[in-house]
């Protein structure tokens, strides 16, 4: 590692609770081996357009409370061309850069790995920052652990008003391509059915569960949907449900934002600091081109070709435990 003197760390994509710990994690870290750290702004947008802040220990204080990214995010048209990539490695080179620390999801990575496919002499580490958990090769992805609490204590919220009016509530939550989100919070609030990507024709169950829901005269009855389900999302869900079952006083929440923001978690906060601080730790091992994860409660490093290549599956098993739990 004796050639690396300044790491450049930025947070690209969505924002995700976490993201801060990370960032300052990485920051003191290297600080603490004698490296010089550049924060770049914006994500791969910063990276071309040379957008980027000196980072000294103060820089990062008191913002392990704070959500989002104090470095900003951005997603980065320009980065998927060869032009903006090369413009990239130009300004790395120019502010002395000689590693990167990216923090984000699946298209951040893929862009790292890319980068680091066509400029070999700039090692790339990954860190998995997204609220999705959909990444493979690590259980948990910062910011995950944060919007999970979010969603359940919201939706317990719901119950309470659901179960006032005998109401139906179909509550929508984040994961286009994923359903870790809408499966565990569904798990933990005590939801009747959960609708997510992975599990194919879980909207024709439904009808099922209410008819058996309503012959209990249970009071409230919570549906977790995935916003990529498909079926089309909670509207389009509650529409088809209004006519089958008109005895229902059906009602729609769609959680939207409010689950990437917000103070990070104890656990996101401790776990997004291992995190960076392995990700310089790598760095200084001579990785590159590598994801830090956590794996059975251990540093992992995964190459990044298996990250992007693999897709992290769901427990489709506690599908059935959903169902049994309902009763």
């Amino acid at each position: 590692m004796g050639h690396i003197k300044r790491v450049g760390v930025l947070t690209s994509g969505g924002d995700a609770p976490g993201m801060n710990a990370a960032i300052r994690g990485v920051t003191r870290t290297a600080i603490y081996y004698g490296l010089e750290v550049v924060g770049i702004r914006y994500g791969y947008h910063g990276m071309i357009h040379n957008d980027m802040v000196e980072l000294q220990a103060p820089s990062v204080s008191d913002i392990l409370s704070r959500g989002g990214t104090v470095l900003k995010t951005a997603r980065s048209k320009e980065f998927m061309e060869p032009e903006g990539r090369r413009q990239a490695y130009e300004n790395l080179k120019a502010r002395g850069i000689d590693a990167v620390v990216v923090i984000g999801g699946d298209g951040s990575l893929t862009g790292a790995r890319v980068f680091c496919d066509e400029y070999f002499d700039i090692p790339f580490i990954g860190l998995p920052g997204t609220i999705d958990n959909d990444i493979y090769g690590t259980d948990y992805t910062i910011g995950y652990d944060t919007a999970l609490n979010t969603v359940v204590e919201a939706v317990d919220k719901i119950r309470d008003t659901a179960g006032s009016h005998n109401r139906l509530f179909f509550v929508e939550v984040m994961g286009r391509d994923a359903g870790f989100i809408a499966l565990n919070s569904g798990i933990a609030c005590g939801a009747e059915a959960i609708l997510i990507p992975e599990v194919q024709g879980e909207a024709q169950n439904l009808k099922e569960y209410l008819q058996k829901g309503f012959k209990r005269k249970k009071s409230s009855n919570i549906i977790i949907v995935a916003e990529g389900d498909e079926s089309g999302g909670a509207f389009a869900i509650a529409e088809s449900v209004k006519e089958d079952f008109r005895d229902y006083d059906v009602r729609v929440s769609v959680l939207g934002h409010i689950q990437r923001g917000g103070t990070p978690s104890a656990y996101d906060r401790v776990s997004a600091s291992k995190l960076g601080f392995a990700a310089v730790e790598a760095l200084m091992d001579d990785q590159k081109s590598v994801m830090v994860g956590y794996r059975n409660g251990e540093i992992d490093l995964v190459p990044f070709r298996k990250v992007i290549k693999l897709k992290k599956k769901v427990d489709t098993e506690k599908m059935k435990m959903v169902e049994i739990l309902s009763v």
